[in-house]
């Protein structure tokens, strides 16, 4: 099989020139790319944590993106600033990560009437369960608070977790574990 390939290569590369085959095995491996079954790649906008905004070029394969950058070559990026830190305890129930009633009001009153561009969602934990699980649970809090936002409209540019990593307070008491526990809202203007 191998040396059937290497005779029908020899013979391409002989009639088609070094160019034309290199532009065949892109072609196929692009083909091969589109394939795939029950994923479909949607382009899209990734702010990095200075507001600046890059382009994801492909199907993150690869992870290939680039910087937006005006017609001038400047990058564009947005002013954000924390404009939001909500206190996961009176949005969540412990260990979860389904909005209550009250906290779902509460979001989108602030999402109607916060007036940004757009929006950065981080969660946070407090340090009580392992750093994996932590990192799911502010994970699929953030994304909770991403979907309300979404519900009523806002452009969602990022949502992250970080679990237990950026913590405002001591782990130490009660106090601080509360204040650890949180998911800020950052507005990009």
């Amino acid at each position: 099989m191998v040396t059937k390939f290497k005779s029908t290569l020899r013979m391409a590369v002989s009639v088609m020139g070094v160019g034309a085959l290199a532009l065949g095995i892109v072609a196929s491996a692009a083909a091969a790319q589109e394939t795939v079954v029950g994923e479909r790649y949607v382009p899209t906008i990734w702010v990095d944590p200075d507001g600046c905004e890059h382009w994801v070029m492909d199907d993150g394969v690869e992870g290939y993106m680039t910087p937006h950058v005006t017609r001038e070559g400047i990058p564009v990026c947005n002013r954000g600033e924390t404009c939001a830190v909500m206190n996961s305890d009176q949005l969540f129930a412990t260990d979860r990560y389904a909005i209550s009633a009250s906290g779902r009001e509460k979001l989108q009153s602030f999402f109607t009437s916060a007036g940004a561009t757009a929006y950065i969602i981080t969660g946070h934990t407090d340090s009580r369960a392992s750093d994996a699980y932590n990192m799911r649970l502010s994970e699929r809090r953030a994304n909770a608070v991403g979907r309300i936002a979404q519900s009523v409209g806002a452009r969602v540019a990022s949502v992250r977790g970080y679990g237990e990593r950026q913590p405002i307070a001591t782990n130490g008491t009660a106090a601080g574990m509360q204040q650890n526990r949180r998911v800020e809202i950052i507005c990009l203007r």
